[in-house]
């Protein structure tokens, strides 16, 4: 019976071990991720905002990143300010009502950077942002996790959110550039 109980045990060790290797599509853990932003504002100082509703999956193989997307809901933005937020979901920017959705698919990923298509605003732009990639875990609940940080800017711009104020001092009330953190856990799917 020991002999039996050792080889499940070998054999389960070795499947677990295999199935890292061949790699594993991982569903976003939104409890445990963030997609975030910061903005330049009265060019003295930064507003910072999050999206509170997001999803999004990744193949891992290793730390081999495969694929990755993700969708956004443009409603969701947050910035800590009601009146802020709801500028942000007007026609002035996000446009919520014409375009609930953000979303990005990786074309390709180098090992130290990730190339996506990115659509805000209707618009889709190729982006790069850099990419730190994590190993795995198993959490104590036997599901396998990992986790992916991106991080880059894009110019609002480029996506038609061209909405300003000139200031009376000079100067623009926000910057074009937009830099952009997302941090993102993932939970492999069953096999």
């Amino acid at each position: 019976m020991k002999i039996y109980t050792r080889m499940l045990g070998a054999a389960a060790a070795l499947s677990l071990s295999t199935s890292l290797l061949l790699g594993a599509v991982y569903d976003v853990d939104p409890t445990h991720s963030n997609v975030g932003f910061k903005i330049r504002h009265m060019m003295i100082s930064n507003v910072n905002g999050r999206f509170a509703e997001f999803s999004g999956n990744y193949d891992l193989e290793g730390k081999v990143l495969k694929a990755l997307s993700g969708t956004i809901k443009s409603a969701s933005v947050d910035t800590d300010n009601a009146k802020r937020d709801d500028h942000l979901r007007s026609a002035d920017f996000f446009d919520v009502a014409k375009y609930p959705e953000i979303t990005f698919t990786m074309t390709s990923f180098d090992g130290d950077s990730v190339t996506g298509e990115l659509t805000i605003h209707g618009v889709t732009r190729s982006v790069t942002l850099e990419a730190e990639v994590s190993g795995t875990i198993k959490d104590p609940w036997g599901m396998t996790r990992s986790s992916i940080i991106l991080e880059g800017s894009i110019k609002r711009s480029d996506f038609g959110l061209t909405y300003n104020q000139v200031l009376e001092a000079g100067g623009v009330a926000l910057s074009d550039k937009v830099k952009i953190t997302i941090e993102l856990e993932g939970i492999a799917k069953p096999v």
